[in-house]
């Protein structure tokens, strides 16, 4: 890849976060583009290593990239991330874990670069075909992608792996072998080690080959979400949710299609058919009665007033009681269920002296509101003021003493009401 060439490939970004693990392909993306630096001088580059802490080496590594970039004259951000754990696996989490740092770290102007090239577009087309993905997957990796406000780019991924390791021969490079590329445990290993050699020995241009069906597969989807932007657009309301009843009435093709572009709007992991299937069954088609839910990665599909609603899963907070010694200050809720405080300019008293102060999530007995006549339970008034199901066990619930006094955006009891009094803020 010449001088011009890499120039084209990132155009026209010209201010790069490059992703540098320290490795053979990373290593000769870094290169070249800093050889282009050295003859364009308003190109800025800076590189990212991502330190898993998964290796003994791990450091070690740190060490090299530093070396490397200091001897290029390339700034280098080192993060330290930690896996959660979340039923991905291993590779998958430290993917994710890997991206979110370089989304923190993007500027606006920047393009995030990384080194991807044909042998790895080829596992990835091969690990999406033993999931028994549709064309979306089978379309494995895009040279381009809208990520973090700006782009992601592999100028690498038309280039074999041989071609990269002979770059960094002629130019006496030095990289990190990180061992673990040798465990066959790991899917995309097992691949490399083992499958893929094979099928290149029998068909030489195997990869090109499969590079090939990726973009085609990648073209019709580009062409289905053409054909069905408009479609979806009507369907989605301005929070999100889908309109089941359109999609009852439409073959069960075109609706799936329109599900998965639905959640491909909310960045969500692709479900399998299976699992498309059941948000279907499970979900839109239960009990209108019924509150029924599906876990997906983190979050959840729910149905409420006829539409399908992306949620992130937090778990009830309806037997959490919080003291609020101070009510001054703002008081954070657990499992990142946002921040409340008591701000002014709002029609809720202040707590007297001598009334205790608590936020819970529940609140039994008839409960008089303002604005409405009689008492009612806490369960109809979250029916009349349209609160969903999963917000009715997360809404804060402002007490001073044992008397309800307001709901965090819904609504304030008579006994908490006040003509110059303050705003219970919730923000999440």
């Amino acid at each position: 890849m010449t001088l011009p060439v890499i120039a084209q490939a990132v155009s026209p970004y010209r201010q790069l976060l490059v992703g540098f693990s320290g490795g053979l392909d990373s290593t000769v993306l870094l290169h070249r583009l800093k050889r282009w630096r050295d003859q364009e001088p308003d190109v800025q580059l800076r590189a990212m290593h991502i330190h898993h802490g998964l290796s003994q080496h791990a450091d070690e590594w740190v060490a090299h990239c530093e070396a490397l970039c200091a001897q290029w004259s390339i700034p280098l951000i080192v993060e330290r991330v930690s896996l959660r754990q979340e039923g991905l696996g291993t590779e998958a989490q430290a993917r994710k874990a890997r991206y979110a740092a370089f989304a923190s770290a993007l500027q606006p102007s920047e393009a995030l670069i990384t080194a991807q090239h044909l042998d790895d577009q080829c596992e990835t087309f091969l690990l999406a075909l033993k999931r028994g993905s549709g064309p979306a997957g089978l379309s494995a990796m895009p040279e381009r992608t809208d990520f973090a406000g700006t782009q992601l780019i592999r100028p690498l991924l038309g280039e074999t792996r041989a071609s990269l390791e002979a770059w960094a021969r002629q130019h006496q490079l030095s990289w990190i072998e990180d061992e673990s590329n040798q465990d066959a445990s790991y899917d995309r290993n097992f691949l490399r080690l083992h499958v893929i050699p094979l099928l290149t020995e029998r068909w030489p241009h195997f990869a090109e080959a499969t590079a090939r069906s990726a973009a085609l597969c990648a073209e019709q989807e580009t062409l289905l979400d053409e054909l069905l932007s408009d479609e979806l657009t009507a369907l989605t309301s301005d929070d999100g949710a889908l309109a089941i009843a359109p999609l009852d009435a439409m073959s069960a093709v075109r609706r799936a299609a329109l599900l998965r572009r639905w959640l491909a709007t909310h960045n969500a992991v692709m479900p399998s058919r299976t699992m498309l299937n059941r948000i279907w069954d499970e979900v839109a088609l239960s009990r209108e009665d019924a509150s029924p839910c599906v876990h997906l990665n983190g979050f959840d599909v729910r149905r409420y007033q006829g539409q399908l609603w992306w949620i992130k899963s937090t778990p009830s907070l309806v037997d959490v009681v919080l003291d609020w010694p101070m009510p001054g200050d703002p008081l954070v809720l657990p499992c990142d269920a946002g921040v409340v405080s008591l701000a002014k300019m709002g029609n809720v008293r202040l707590p007297e002296a001598g009334e205790k102060v608590t936020v819970r999530f529940k609140a039994s007995g008839m409960l008089h509101i303002v604005g409405r006549n009689g008492g009612r339970k806490l369960k109809k008034i979250w029916q009349e003021n349209n609160v969903p199901p999963w917000r009715r066990d997360t809404t804060p619930l402002l007490f001073y003493g044992e008397t309800l006094i307001a709901a965090a955006g819904v609504f304030v009891t008579e006994e908490g009401w006040s003509e110059k009094g303050v705003c219970f803020e919730w923000k999440v």
